[in-house]
């Protein structure tokens, strides 16, 4: 399962790429404009910084606005992916974009039905957001589990990116599921590498190893 890291943040992404364990980034205007800045110039940053897919989300509402703005997005870099809504306007800038060969993401996904559109379509990517229909009472994993045997049924070959993730549960329920991606907020991220057990462990070992040297001095004075 790949990692993605869903932030506009360059210096969150500078650290999740010296720790080597991502593998794109996902944008969106909201998290662009909570970093005060210019919202191309940033998105080449990204691209620069992780050498990855990085998706870049279109504003316009209509398909051919949809459409232009995409071709203005792909020329900045060529590891950017057109994050596309999932409407009626945005299947229809889909469908051409993938005709040309312009890697997309349709976002807002909340049932199977709507990614089985995006993959009929041509969509490189789908981003179910299991963490909002948790958030009104629905098990937005279901879903996950769902388009996973779906997509393996008729063979499409659209990739699951698992989004609006709320804890590292989400992450670990994604590759039970098989999902492709998971894309994961900094601080969630930075949870993954903590165990109770593991620090009880460093500092047992810590301890060990300065009686061990309290041990040589005593005996080499």
């Amino acid at each position: 399962m790949k990692i993605f890291l869903d932030t506009a943040n360059i210096e969150e992404i500078k650290k999740a790429v010296e720790w080597g364990i991502i593998d794109g980034v996902t944008t969106n205007p909201t998290l662009v404009s909570k970093e005060n800045a210019i919202f191309e110039e940033r998105i080449v940053e990204i691209c620069d910084c992780v050498k990855g897919p990085v998706s870049a989300e279109v504003v316009s509402m209509d398909s051919e606005g949809m459409i232009k703005e995409a071709k203005e997005l792909v020329k900045l870099n060529e590891h950017i992916v057109i994050k596309i809504p999932m409407t009626q306007e945005g299947i229809k800038a889909l469908k051409v974009l993938s005709s040309l060969g312009i890697k997309t993401n349709v976002t807002l996904i909340f049932n199977p039905l709507q990614a089985i559109l995006a993959a009929k379509c041509g969509a490189t990517y789908v981003s179910p957001f299991i963490g909002r229909l948790d958030d009104i009472g629905h098990d937005g994993m279901e879903i996950i589990e769902q388009i996973t045997q779906i997509f393996y049924n008729y063979n499409y070959t659209t990739e699951i990116i698992v989004a609006s993730v709320r804890h590292p549960e989400h992450i670990l329920q994604s590759a039970l599921h098989g999902a492709d991606i998971v894309t994961v907020p900094f601080p969630i991220l930075q949870k993954l590498f903590s165990h109770p057990l593991t620090e009880k462990g460093i500092e047992s070992f810590n301890k060990d190893w300065e009686k061990y040297k309290n041990y040589l001095e005593s005996k080499n004075s």
